[in-house]
């Protein structure tokens, strides 16, 4: 077991019962992601943040922060308001992701409406269409930074150079590069060009990378399987700008919770101390503003 406090930058909660949100993939008609493959065991009515604390409770959890999993949603606050309650009453989750069409002309409103909730701390606009190089979609980010938000953020390999330039135009705002650059296969080629990519756009100093959900494209993984993924990322960022999450519950599919961290831990145990709690849990808290107090989770 994992002997570092740890805090996990990327968590889905979920209520399918809730009448005023949506989670279209997670609905029984939805169509299966290709590269999550079958996922029925996490299609559950509900996964709210006391399950989480009741799952996680023996595993060092010191805070946690909820990515946008509402989706479908007719008012994205919605999700925000319905998980600042949950911090209200349990104090997690410490940190939110929200959702946030950044094309939009009311994107500011939105923004503003969202930051209503003291936890927030990012946008995801989640989507795989050419936004990064979309004027609408810029003036949007560039509004991120009034709100001292960070952007969560998943481009496609091919997109990473848009990516880059995109966070060296607006150096005052923290892109944060989701799942690893999520790797989608695991051959020799493919590794290299995913290297690549991430020591290019590593070059920016406003980026960080979040290490998670790399079961997502490794089913049968193991620490010998994710070990290059998670060592070249901290090669590319530098310990001071890489950080980890486990995408609970979508990778409780291929794994437990325990074996996730414990894995995480394993990899980066040749590291000094220090650079192994920035890792666990001191990167999260600078770049996500979650504070030094200790969280009830």
């Amino acid at each position: 077991m994992a002997d570092l406090p740890f805090v996990d930058t990327h968590v889905h909660f979920h209520d399918l019962g809730h009448p005023r949100l949506r989670y279209e993939w997670l609905e029984p008609d939805a169509p299966q992601d290709p590269v999550v493959g079958p996922d029925g065991a996490i299609r559950a009515r509900r996964y709210w943040a006391d399950d989480f604390v009741a799952e996680t409770r023996f595993h060092n959890v010191r805070k946690v922060v909820h990515v946008q999993a509402a989706i479908g949603t007719d008012d994205p606050v919605e999700e925000t308001r319905w998980l600042q309650a949950f911090a209200d009453r349990l104090g997690a989750p410490q940190g939110i992701v929200a959702y946030a069409d950044l094309t939009r002309p009311d994107t500011a409103e939105t923004l503003a409406r969202h930051a209503e909730s003291p936890n927030l701390r990012g946008i995801r606009d989640l989507r795989y269409d050419g936004y990064l190089t979309d004027e609408s979609w810029t003036r949007g980010y560039s509004l991120l930074e009034r709100h001292g938000l960070v952007c969560c953020d998943d481009p496609l390999l091919e997109q990473f150079p848009q990516a880059r330039r995109l966070a060296e135009r607006f150096p005052g705002t923290t892109l944060c590069i989701d799942h690893a650059g999520y790797p989608r296969h695991r051959d020799r080629e493919y590794f290299r060009r995913w290297r690549d990519a991430m020591r290019d756009i590593a070059e920016a100093p406003n980026v960080v990378v979040k290490i998670s959900g790399l079961g997502q494209a490794d089913h049968r993984w193991t620490t010998a399987s994710l070990r290059p993924w998670v060592l070249e990322c901290v090669e590319a960022f530098g310990a001071e700008r890489a950080f980890f999450g486990t995408n609970w519950p979508v990778d409780r599919l291929y794994s437990s919770y325990g074996d996730v961290v414990d894995a995480y831990a394993e990899i980066i145990s040749d590291f000094a101390e220090a650079e192994r709690r920035a890792m666990f849990s001191g990167n999260a808290e600078r770049i996500f503003r979650l504070g030094t107090e200790e969280a009830r989770t």
